[in-house]
């Protein structure tokens, strides 16, 4: 049985005159406004490749703790950030690139056992099988 989340998106108006909001089911986002000056200009509100970035960000973080649980190595902390590269490309633009940067505290891992737990959640958690870009990553240890 597949599990079933929604996101929604309210939009008026041309593309950069107008103006639209972002909501959750949840009520994470609730009609959180977005629009062009927000994507390409520094604009407030936010964005796709912000939400984009936070949602990988803890698809990943969530993947590797359970990895590292997986092989006795539960970490205390991670902490992942998500840079998302929009590019123009001929006609329009695509999503080219994303950069994880994550640090992990965690006990009694060597580097190469936490290199290879992260290179499997980074190819492995959910939203890093959905994109078709570029995923790049530095993963750091702190051990305690």
């Amino acid at each position: 049985m597949a599990i079933v989340k929604k996101g929604s998106a309210h939009w008026e108006g041309s593309v950069k005159e107008g103006q639209g909001t972002v909501s959750t089911e949840t009520g994470a986002l609730k009609e959180h406004p977005y629009g062009f000056k927000a994507r390409f200009e520094g604009g407030k509100g936010t964005n796709p490749e912000e939400i984009i970035g936070a949602a990988h960000a803890a698809c990943f973080s969530m993947a590797f703790s359970m990895m590292l649980g997986n092989e006795g190595f539960p970490p205390d902390t991670i902490d992942t950030t998500a840079a998302v590269s929009l590019e123009k490309e001929g006609e329009g633009f695509s999503i080219t690139k994303i950069h994880l940067d994550t640090q992990v505290v965690a006990s009694g891992i060597d580097q190469a056992t936490f290199d290879r737990i992260a290179q499997n959640a980074k190819e492995n958690c959910p939203v890093s099988k959905l994109l078709n870009a570029e995923i790049t990553m530095d993963a750091k240890l702190t051990t305690t």
